[in-house]
């Protein structure tokens, strides 16, 4: 059994009460946003971090810092404990050398929110609750549905018709009562508040719910441990209602304060352009964020228009330890998908292909700089919208039953068109001083057609071979170190014997207008780093080369 002390600190007035029952609201000032405070000067004095490693890998080895009281009432199916993947290939594609994927959709039900299911479960089982109710875009319906039914509690579920279908019926499947809400999120929440006034049930208010930014702390712990007593620079996620980074920041802040982190990242938040209240407060330099009224993103889980208070504790966040703020659009984050998909190997769900979406023009920005250290945390699969995704014509389809001698194969769109380059231009230099981002160029060249590629690890190097045996094609990068991309264009361009070669310049900086007018006229195509690569470079060539 565990037995701690655990009190709740008003953000408004101070008010210290103890955490011994359900408390929604400061009673001396009326505060609905209370924070969970621990003996932090116990753990620090009894070496809390030290004895980490070797637990058991779900969330709750860190139950000390976690508000549950006895332990007996844990409500777990192994959530936490998720990779930490490098991607190097998508890292070089944007100029980030660290850039780490925080794989939450290896839990239970596929997101993050396993971790507040298994805690906010866990807490309501502790106070005998046996009946609650839950607004959702989605994902903490199926995680509170899966671990309520572990608990035996029953769940009302009240969900924006924006939901899929599919996910929806897996939320009834758990024995949750779904309850189809035709409207937006905010009304869903409405909705289901005043359900559970008139039932008289116990409601989950996410971000008030003192279970939810809880739980997310336990991001930030399995960091520390991965990075060994080290933070992050940067923590990146797309966000509805912003309790993802508040918990992950407020765990940051509880390892610092028990010395066992040196420093607290920098925040990074992503919105879908159809409702982004709280970009577009933070570009406005505003701590309250206007409602959205009527999202127009058809991505569900990102389309929660009014953040509330939630907004103000985010916005402090990022005040305080340093923050970015993006938007994408449905259709560069369904864009996003497939490079994810393409160069790391992982599939991930709308939500998440936003963050990657907006990480993608942070980077481009040079707002994360190229040694920085930065964690996105990737969540959801791509069950139930790989259709927006690949659209209609994911397969070919080929019928051979009649046919005799030999077979005609169909060919359509880039593939095709490469048949159109001239046998003899397949001769290809890339210059490039990342050797992960020249490896991808040369993997999408080779597995396209029948390409000879020569890399160069810089400028320097890049000329020597082009004169020593000039190629049918240049790619290079622009930024790299001593001879840079356009001291390279320029004395190709500038020698009669090479300055007929087509350059191709594909780079992860976000060229201003007068680098743009100084590579006029003497490159063939612009590319991108981090757009759709395969389709983009090859098209590229193909331009290049005809």
């Amino acid at each position: 059994m565990s037995q701690k002390k655990i009190e709740l600190v008003c953000v408004h007035c101070h008010n210290r009460i103890p955490y011994d029952r359900p408390t929604p609201e400061c009673p001396r000032c009326g505060e609905s946003i209370l924070r969970a405070e621990y003996d932090l000067d116990s753990l620090r004095h009894g070496n809390w971090a030290g004895r980490l490693p070797g637990h058991a890998t779900s969330i709750w080895r860190y139950h000390e810092l976690l508000p549950l009281h006895d332990t007996r009432h844990i409500v777990s199916m192994g959530e936490g404990g998720t990779p930490l993947i490098r991607a190097e290939q998508l890292g070089a594609m944007l100029g980030l050398k660290n850039l780490y994927l925080k794989d939450e959709r290896q839990g239970p039900t596929f997101s993050f929110k396993d971790r507040q299911a298994s805690v906010a479960i866990s807490v309501m089982r502790e106070m005998g609750v046996q009946e609650a109710v839950v607004a959702s875009t989605g994902n903490v319906a199926m995680a509170y549905a899966a671990y309520a039914a572990r608990a035996g509690i029953k769940l009302w579920v009240f969900l924006t018709s924006q939901v899929p279908g599919d996910k929806m019926r897996e939320v009834a499947l758990y024995g949750a009562e779904v309850i189809k809400v035709t409207g937006t999120y905010d009304e869903a929440k409405i909705v289901a508040n005043r359900f559970a006034r008139q039932k008289g049930l116990y409601e989950d208010r996410g971000i008030k719910s003192i279970a939810a930014v809880e739980s997310m702390k336990t991001m930030a712990f399995e960091l520390a441990e991965a990075f060994e007593g080290r933070a992050p620079d940067w923590f990146i996620q797309g966000v509805s209602g912003g309790m993802g980074p508040i918990g992950v920041i407020k765990g940051f802040e509880e390892l610092k304060a028990i010395g066992a982190v040196d420093k607290i990242p920098a925040v990074g938040i992503v919105q879908s352009e159809g409702c982004a209240p709280m970009v577009t407060a933070w570009r406005a330099g505003q701590p309250i964020a206007t409602p959205v009224e009527n999202p127009t993103t058809v991505i569900a889980t990102l389309s929660t228009g009014n953040p509330g208070r939630a907004y103000q504790l985010l916005y402090d966040v990022m005040t305080r330890y340093g923050g970015l703020a993006e938007t994408a659009s449905d259709e560069e984050a369904f864009n996003a998908t497939r490079i994810v998909a393409r160069t790391e190997g992982i599939s991930v769900e709308p939500a998440t292909a936003v963050m990657f979406a907006g990480l993608f023009k942070m980077a481009r920005s040079g707002r994360i700089k190229p040694d920085d250290v930065v964690v996105a945390n990737v969540s959801g699969h791509t069950f139930a919208v790989e259709k927006h995704i690949l659209g209609d014509q994911w397969k070919r389809n080929l019928d051979v039953s009649q046919a005799s001698g030999r077979i005609n194969l169909p060919t359509e769109g880039i593939l095709s068109a490469l048949e159109q380059v001239r046998q003899d231009a397949h001769r290809v230099l890339i210059i490039e001083d990342n050797p992960d981002a020249a490896r991808l160029v040369e993997r999408v060249l080779r597995a396209r057609g029948d390409y000879q590629v020569e890399l160069a690890g810089d400028g320097a190097e890049g000329l020597r071979l082009a004169r020593q045996n000039p190629p049918d094609l240049i790619i290079t990068d622009i930024m790299m170190p001593n001879i840079d991309g356009f001291q390279v264009i320029e004395e190709i361009h500038h020698n009669e014997a090479l300055r007929e070669i087509p350059i191709i310049v594909l780079t992860a900086k976000e060229l201003t207008a007068a680098e743009r007018e100084r590579l006029s006229g003497q490159i063939s195509v612009w590319l991108q780093k981090g757009s759709s690569m395969d389709e983009d470079l090859l098209q590229g060539i193909l331009s290049a080369l005809n």
